[in-house]
């Protein structure tokens, strides 16, 4: 099932899983599956922030602080990521989001 996603879906990592930093790069165990997942340096980056929830919009924004990115270019490779992890379980999004 496909979740849908905007910069004013709250996004959080889900319960179910195990992580851990490997320099810089994210380890994920999907406690579900059974299915271990890996992150690149700002896929970690990503992740560390949505330890809390967080809008799409509020990582964008985080995100365009720390890296030079165009704005756009940022936000369809942030929902691209979300979505995935969101297929997979590894996160839960809400749509009713907090104002």
């Amino acid at each position: 099932m496909k979740t849908p996603l905007s910069g004013h879906s709250t996004v959080m990592s889900s319960k179910d899983q195990l992580w851990c930093d490997l320099t810089g790069e994210a380890a994920i165990l999907n406690l579900k599956n059974g299915v271990y997942y890996g992150l690149d340096t700002v896929g970690s980056r990503i992740w560390s922030l949505i330890q809390e929830p967080r809008t799409v919009n509020e990582v964008r924004d985080a995100l365009l602080e720390e890296y030079h990115v165009e704005r756009d270019h940022c936000e369809r490779d942030l929902l691209t990521l979300l979505q995935r992890l969101a297929a997979e379980g590894l996160i839960q999004v809400d749509d009713k989001m907090l104002a």
